[in-house]
């Protein structure tokens, strides 16, 4: 029996492209008080983001494209970090199917990233109370992001329930699924996302098109666990 779900957050639950445009045109609204033209880095920011979103110096190698890399990258790196939409779409179906589970058993979250970021991110999708724990793996330290065990061994210990009797739910083959495993538990892997194309490192329990399907597979798994808490 699953006495616990945890989940990962981007590209998990919604499409981490809105909240990365939305992010872009910030910064790109921002680098005009030195002169750049906003349309042209908010383009190029987007294509190298494109390239792969964690790869590291977007917002740098975004400016030498345009011409501009002598601009101070502080304040664009702020005007980041401040994005703060008021709403982001999640993906179709995820706040009714985690309800639905949560009726079951406890769920949480456990996410890497800038605390404040994700945050705003859960606000906008609606879910700041939809889950029983949430971990943010960089108020542990930035080293203990996934795949490190760290975080989900912080959710599990929240939830007091043993890894064997909880999942983890999640896009990223090196993170989320291999995160898992590190930790204990199985991973059901959803293939949504940048990363949903990328061939696993270590195998889920099972890969499905999205949150509703994942849930679904859930529901003859997840005990009431509740009822003894």
């Amino acid at each position: 029996m699953i006495r616990a779900v945890l989940f990962d957050l981007d590209d998990t639950l919604y499409d981490q492209r809105a909240w990365l445009a939305g992010a872009w045109q910030a910064v790109a609204a921002a680098a005009t008080a030195f002169g750049v033209a906003p349309a042209e880095l908010a383009a190029a920011l987007a294509e190298i983001a494109a390239e792969g979103s964690d790869r590291g110096r977007i917002i740098d190698r975004a400016l030498e494209r345009v011409g501009w890399a002598g601009v101070p990258v502080e304040p664009l790196v702020q005007a980041f970090r401040s994005h703060a939409p008021q709403r982001l779409p999640p993906y179709p179906g995820v706040p009714a199917a985690l309800a639905r589970l949560r009726v079951r058993c406890p769920i949480g979250l456990v996410t890497d990233g800038d605390p404040g970021i994700q945050r705003a991110k859960l606000r906008a999708l609606g879910l700041c109370d939809a889950f029983d724990v949430v971990v943010l793996s960089d108020e542990i330290g930035r080293q203990y992001r996934k795949p490190h065990p760290a975080p989900f061994q912080a959710a599990l210990a929240a939830l007091a329930v043993d890894p064997r009797e909880a999942l983890f739910v999640g896009d990223r083959p090196d993170k989320d699924v291999a995160g898992a495993a590190a930790a204990g538990m199985a991973c059901i892997r959803v293939l949504t996302g940048e990363y949903a194309g990328v061939p696993d490192t270590v195998a889920p329990l099972v890969s499905v098109a999205g949150i509703p399907a994942a849930i679904a597979c859930l529901k003859p798994l997840a005990a009431r666990a509740r009822v003894a808490w």
